[in-house]
């Protein structure tokens, strides 16, 4: 049987791919508990910002339409961030979710919709500090 949740959170931002942005309900506040996975969540978005398009599998894969996958496993848990590039400075994480096998289709929708929907107005979407 296969399982996936949908998971709205709260925003952040991080400094630069250097940057990563969180226009949408999209990081590791959904994480109930144990507080291990949220630690390796962070650290992902940690190696995201700091190697951007040089971070690879098995950390990071390239899922569909400009749509990217930050990976985390832990105690048969499958832990993703969707998320896509905005140019060369930033990354934007779309979505978040837990699964047992592939990303479905439907969640890979989401994040292409949040996507354009950035694209439209990247101003209007991006979290300020302060």
């Amino acid at each position: 049987m296969r399982t996936s949740r949908n998971l709205s959170c709260p925003r952040f931002l991080l400094s630069s791919i250097k940057r990563i942005l969180r226009p949408f309900p999209c990081s590791i506040g959904w994480i109930v508990s144990p507080p291990e996975p949220k630690i390796k969540c962070r650290v992902r978005i940690e190696r995201l910002r700091d190697l951007g398009h040089e971070l690879r599998r098995p950390e990071a894969d390239y899922l569909r339409d400009g749509i990217y996958e930050l990976r985390v496993g832990l105690q048969g848990m499958n832990y993703r961030m969707l998320y896509f590039f905005y140019g060369r400075v930033a990354a934007v994480l779309a979505h978040g979710l837990v699964k047992e096998r592939e990303v479905p289709s439907r969640d890979i929708e989401e994040a292409i919709r949040r996507k354009r929907k950035f694209e439209l107005n990247p101003e209007r979407h991006t979290y300020k500090e302060g």
